[in-house]
């Protein structure tokens, strides 16, 4: 078996769908007859919670990173397995400072799961702060969600500088593989022009699925499940569905 994919999901605003495709992105991977390994990198630990996990589980990725113990793993029923958060997370920034080589704490954790998955996942959090840099570095592939919506573009181009830093200084093998719109509804104008202006400035960097606005995508979680195990035949997991095939084309 070949080493895993690692996939960081970011952007630095909040709101985007950065949790909702980490999840189904996974189940998406999951239904194909992949090993998924999902990471909660996110102090609001949202991922964790909308697998039905607690956020207060006596092992999480802050433990992990202060390097109390390996990276713990909980099995999600419906076959994903889950790097979970806690609130204090969002304190490792300034307890991890006087650390050496504190970027790359994430991918030395990560290694020793490599032979064990076929992709992981990363949740990153809404910021250009020290867990996004460790996972940018544990990265192979980073994919981008952007709402479309009016101001989506803000703050890209600083989004951009970071991730050409970390591939000059710090992980050379780190690639885009895409830009992907998420609450998109075809019929309203703003969408369209928001889609145009995305396809324009990340030249064939933009994933061709949009992700549609779906009350389901929004109700999987409150049911701890993703797309694909929640509403299989709804427009949320077709478009996710879609957008696997797309990365897994990109990859290989």
């Amino acid at each position: 078996m070949s080493k895993a994919k690692v996939i960081s999901v970011l952007n630095h605003k909040g709101g985007v769908g950065k949790t909702t495709t980490t999840i189904n992105l996974g189940g998406a991977l999951h239904q194909k007859g992949y090993k998924v390994l999902l990471i909660d990198l996110d102090g609001q630990a949202n991922l964790t919670e909308s697998l039905g996990f607690s956020a207060e589980l006596p092992q999480t990725i802050y433990g992990a990173m202060k390097g109390e113990y390996d990276l713990p793993i909980y099995e999600h029923k419906d076959g994903l397995s889950v790097v979970p958060s806690c609130l204090d997370l969002s304190a490792v920034e300034t307890e991890l400072i006087n650390e050496a080589g504190r970027e790359l704490i994430l991918a030395h954790l990560i290694k020793g799961q490599k032979e064990k998955f076929d992709y992981i996942l990363i949740d990153c959090p809404p910021s250009l702060s020290l867990l996004t840099l460790n996972a940018l570095t544990a990265s192979d592939r980073l994919i981008i969600p952007v709402q479309a919506q009016f101001l989506a573009m803000r703050g890209m181009a600083k989004l951009m500088q970071v991730v050409h830093k970390v591939q000059q200084r710090l992980n050379s093998d780190l690639s885009i593989a895409g830009v992907l719109i998420t609450q998109y509804d075809g019929r309203k104008n703003l969408n369209k022009s928001v889609s145009e202006l995305v396809q324009e400035t990340f030249q064939g960097k933009v994933f061709s699925t949009h992700i549609r606005n779906a009350i389901t995508l929004a109700e999987a979680p409150t049911q701890g499940q993703d797309i694909f195990h929640y509403a299989p035949k709804s427009a949320g997991a077709e478009d996710y569905e879609k957008v696997c095939n797309e990365l897994l084309t990109e990859i290989k």
